[in-house]
């Protein structure tokens, strides 16, 4: 079965966020918001509210349906609809997850959602897709990575607050139980001046090279230690990789990007030498990346800032950008991009 193309153009979705203000002030069709609960600023859920997730090549789609559907987890909430980049993708998350209708088009499913997922393989096919929604009102979860370009991603959540549409997106290992608990436990570790962070990430993977993993190992570091990395730099030596971080503060970061085992180590190094940094929690279920994501859709209440979600997205770019010239990239600034 023939791949069909991402709907629209990214030209042309370039563009439309290059008109800024302009674009972010264009009037709502009154049916749109009338269609949705949360046209009321108490944001009641009617039941069953009804999830749309667009994106279905990657196999969370029939995982977020399995959640819902299957295990109902969240009762009163189910996913409604899938729209997938093949309609093979589609029908193969409709049957693993129980997700009961497929649309053409993602524009198909404005005015019959209350809550929407965009689930991408490659960060760049996340936003232009979801720009309807956020204007009408629709609260949105968007996969890691968030992006692909930190000043596209600025502009869209610009677009969202204008609109007072909540929006999240961040990494399901940083939003963890585990990682709020390491950041708890680092308060009686004292200050801190070099990590280590092991991880998988294909620097060459056709999905955005290091945008692909790379939130995975950067953004629970940005949760442990702030939004305040100023430069990076990537090393490469045949199939073998790493990087450093620097922070505002001075402390590095070393990530060492594996390649035999999945799975994710923190390191820091205190007045005993280099200790693993673990956070001893019973395991919950469901996890805690679907609580918050479920919170908001229910609240409006947003789990992390825009300013940390945009500089999440900064640091991949500059380590994309090192990967390229082998040399020290400065992240941009959030008031700068």
């Amino acid at each position: 079965m023939s791949k069909k193309s991402i709907p629209n153009s990214r030209r042309n979705f370039i563009t439309v966020l290059g008109q800024g203000a302009a674009f972010s002030t264009l009037a709502l069709p009154s049916a749109l918001r009338a269609a949705s609960p949360w046209v009321s600023k108490e944001r009641k859920i009617v039941e069953p509210f009804k999830i749309g997730i667009i994106g279905a090549e990657n196999s969370h789609t029939a995982g977020f349906g399995k959640l819902f559907n299957i295990e109902k987890a969240f009762p009163g909430m189910e996913v409604r609809y899938v729209w997938g980049e093949t309609e093979a993708f589609a029908k193969a998350a409709m049957e693993k997850g129980h997700i009961p209708k497929r649309v053409d088009d993602p524009s198909e499913m404005l005015g019959k959602i209350d809550g929407l997922i965009v689930d991408h393989r490659h960060g760049k096919f996340h936003l232009e897709p979801a720009i309807p929604f956020i204007k009408a009102g629709i609260p949105t979860f968007i996969d890691k990575p968030f992006c692909y370009r930190a000043a596209e991603g600025k502009t869209f959540l610009e677009i969202a607050r204008k609109q007072g549409t909540p929006v999240t997106s961040y990494s399901s290992i940083a939003q963890s139980y585990e990682t709020f608990a390491q950041k708890e436990k680092l308060k009686s570790m004292g200050g801190i001046n070099q990590v280590v962070r092991s991880g998988p990430v294909e620097l060459n993977s056709e999905y955005g090279g290091i945008f692909f993993y790379g939130a995975h190992i950067v953004q629970p570091l940005l949760y442990l230690f702030g939004d305040q990395v100023e430069k990076v730099q990537v090393q490469q030596n045949g199939k073998n990789s790493s990087a450093s971080l620097v922070f505002s503060d001075g402390m590095l970061a070393t990530l060492v990007f594996t390649t035999k085992k999945y799975g994710w180590q923190t390191f820091v190094e205190t007045e005993e030498g280099m200790v693993e940094l673990t956070a001893d929690v019973p395991e919950k279920n469901p996890a805690k990346n679907y609580v918050d994501m479920v919170e908001m859709f229910k609240t409006g209440k947003e789990p992390r800032s825009h300013e940390s979600i945009i500089h999440g997205v900064a640091v991949l770019e500059a380590l994309e950008k090192s990967v390229a010239s082998g040399q020290w990239e400065q992240v941009t600034p959030y008031d700068k991009i």
